[in-house]
Order: structure tokens, then C-alpha cells, then sequence
């Protein structure tokens, strides 16, 4: 896709409110509505990607997934580095064992899962899990591990009817984590919550 500069203008204005929160502005209320815009343009890119390279006929699951490591694993490993470098020296060592569980999850994706059955994002304890915030990362990054398999099996077997596939399961990830917030509200914010806004597609 071609460089969109109003794209870049919206990411920065969707990470703000969320950056100002964690330094504790409350002028600006729902903060974390910044995560489900960035949410939501990132499926935009990805699927608009994916699709330009379904319509050229260049599609390779592998070479996404290696765009997608190039991206967000040298600064995720630059963040963990310097998180354990001062977790070794700050925590106690109960908290520096919990932090190594929460390296390990962090580096493979699955940290959204380990801090929802291990932590309340909002208690007092949360801010002494320095990578509490990559559970937005994985996240995104289950997501991505998925979304290229699905678009390109409806693309290529659905093609002009992706919509009457898609729609369903659009509707039905919307549904699971408006539900969430009420029966599952942990979980949902975890998962579900914004799970259902990255199921955005990119008409070809």
C-alpha cells in the first residue's frame, strides 16, 4: 500500500489518550478507546495488504509473517532487554519469578492470556509487571497469525462473495466481546474486547 499520511496522523492521535492516561491526565476520559481505534487501522493496513497481494498474485503466508517479526520483534526484544535489566535489580524475588513467566509469554503472544488469569489491569499490584502492556500485542499478534490463513482461504475459494462469509463473523466477534464486557468483563478485556475490532476487510 501507498505511504497514507492520515493514516500516521490518526495512529498518533489514537495513541495520546492512552499515553496521557498512564501518566495519570484524567481531563481526557475512555483513554484505552485509543487501543480499539489503533486496533481497528491496523486491520485496515493488513487486510488491504494482504488483498494487494492476493490481486497480484504474490501472497506467501511465509514472507508476511517475516514482514510482520522484521516489525515488532527487534523493538519488543529491545523493550524486554531493558525491562529485566532493571526488574534484576529492582523486584523482589517472588515478583522477578512472576516477571520471567510474563517474559516467556510475552515473547511467544500468549501474554493477553497470562495477565488475564494472573492480573487486574487497573490494581495496585499491576504496576510491578513492567509488560503488562504487551497483552495489546498479542493480541494484535494472534490476530495476525490467523487473519492471513482466513483471507486468503475466502479469497481464493469465496472471492466476490467474502462478504456473505466474513459479515457472520464479523457480527459474531462483535457480539462475544459485547457480551464479555457484562458476563466476562476480565476476559473481555483481554480478548474479546478487542479482538472484534480488528475484523475490519478491505474491499478489493
Amino acid at each position: 500500500m501507498n505511504y497514507r499520511r492520515d493514516i500516521d496522523g490518526l495512529r498518533a492521535v489514537a495513541v495520546l489518550p492512552v499515553v496521557l492516561f498512564h501518566f495519570g491526565v484524567s481531563a481526557i476520559p475512555g483513554g484505552f478507546t485509543g487501543v480499539d481505534i489503533f486496533f481497528v487501522i491496523s486491520g485496515y493496513l493488513i487486510s488491504g495488504s494482504l488483498l494487494d497481494d492476493l490481486d497480484r498474485g504474490q501472497f506467501s503466508i511465509g514472507r508476511f509473517y517475516w514482514r510482520r517479526a522484521r516489525r515488532i520483534l527487534p523493538a519488543l526484544s529491545f523493550v524486554i532487554l531493558l525491562s529485566s535489566i532493571a526488574a534484576w535489580f529492582i523486584l523482589l524475588p517472588s515478583d522477578l519469578h512472576e516477571y520471567s513467566l510474563s517474559v516467556i509469554a510475552a515473547s511467544t503472544f500468549w501474554s493477553n492470556i497470562y495477565f488475564w488469569k494472573t492480573t487486574n489491569y487497573f490494581s495496585i499490584d499491576a504496576e510491578l509487571r513492567p509488560l503488562l502492556h504487551t497483552w495489546s500485542l498479542s493480541v494484535e499478534e494472534q490476530y495476525y497469525i490467523f487473519a492471513p490463513i482466513l483471507v486468503y482461504l475466502i479469497y481464493r475459494y469465496a472471492s466476490k462473495r467474502w462478504l456473505t462469509i466474513l459479515l457472520p463473523i464479523a457480527i459474531g466477534s462483535f457480539a462475544l466481546a459485547v457480551t464479555a464486557t457484562t458476563l466476562a468483563p476480565t476476559a473481555g478485556f483481554y480478548s474479546c474486547r478487542h479482538a472484534s475490532g480488528n475484523w475490519r476487510w478491505a474491499p478489493c
